[in-house]
């Protein structure tokens, strides 16, 4: 039966939003129960094209980039994969409609990640586009569930929200992307020369970011705004333990929240929102 194959593909995507990211996961959990699925299907996708970039450095990752994009598409155009992956994210592309140019601007951003390189301002505002912005319109195009006029509503602020979500992960990557993987995300930066007045700047942008994303989140459906405030609440967290760790300190090790701090964190923030304090 298709269902039955369906419903392990889901559990895969789910599986694997479990064991790539502990925050994610949990803010997935505190969505509306008919969201949880399609959420963890577009991070199952995102997710492994990810990781062909990022870690699989023993294997010629631009064919495996190439192949997995053409499976994308088919799959698409044939609603089904013997990948699960694809099968689940298939699924969702065709019930909330999501458009191929997201898809299609998600994957150039990977294939930007296959040369190891420093961006330039051009190069970092279309990276960032791929990489994030579009990544959180697939989940608008979930939460608005064909519902135009609020999807255009939430548009920009969905797009800024995955930009400082991402930019904190470059800033918080720092040593990792510059060392083990050639790149420099950041314009006009030199990591020989990073100090506390350029991560200001970097900081600064990163907040109105945050400030405009917020301004969506409280117009998000009932039944996904929890979910994300909950996302919003732990990278938030995180950029504070950036913003007061010194320049130096960021280029020599990796800032992490601990899993014990994250979950009370999501504890304190379900007090908030059960009192409508956000």
């Amino acid at each position: 039966m298709k269902a039955l194959y369906d419903k392990v593909c889901l559990r895969n995507s789910k599986m694997i939003t479990h064991a790539y990211s502990t925050s994610f996961s949990l803010g997935t959990r505190f969505l509306g129960t008919k969201f949880q699925n399609p959420i963890y299907a577009i991070y199952g996708f995102v997710r492994f094209a990810d990781e062909i970039v990022d870690t699989f450095h023993d294997f010629d990752k631009a064919h495996l980039l190439q192949k997995f994009t053409q499976d994308t598409y088919e799959a698409i155009d044939q609603g089904i994969s013997l990948n699960p992956v694809l099968n689940s994210f298939q699924q969702v592309v065709k019930e909330y409609d999501i458009d191929r140019e997201l898809i299609d601007t998600f994957l150039e951003s990977m294939r930007m990640d296959l040369e190891k390189t420093a961006y330039s301002k051009d190069g970092y505002e279309k990276y960032i586009l791929g990489s994030a912005e579009v990544v959180g319109l697939m989940c608008l195009k979930v939460f608005t569930e064909g519902d135009r006029d609020m999807y255009r509503k939430l548009e920009y602020p969905a797009m800024r929200l995955g930009a400082a979500f991402q930019k904190i992960n470059f800033l918080r990557d720092l040593k990792d992307d510059f060392e083990g993987l050639g790149r420099t995300y950041f314009p006009g930066v030199d990591m020989d020369t990073f100090d506390d007045n350029t991560k200001k700047a970097i900081e600064d942008e990163i907040g109105r970011d945050f400030a405009e994303g917020y301004a969506g989140i409280l117009q998000l459906p009932k039944a996904a705004r929890f979910g994300v405030y909950m996302a919003y609440v732990y990278f938030y967290r995180l950029f504070l333990k950036i913003q007061n760790t010194p320049a130096k300190e960021i280029m020599q090790s990796r800032i992490r929240i601990p899993d014990n701090k994250k979950y009370a964190l999501f504890i304190e923030s379900y007090v908030k929102h059960s009192f409508n304090m956000i």
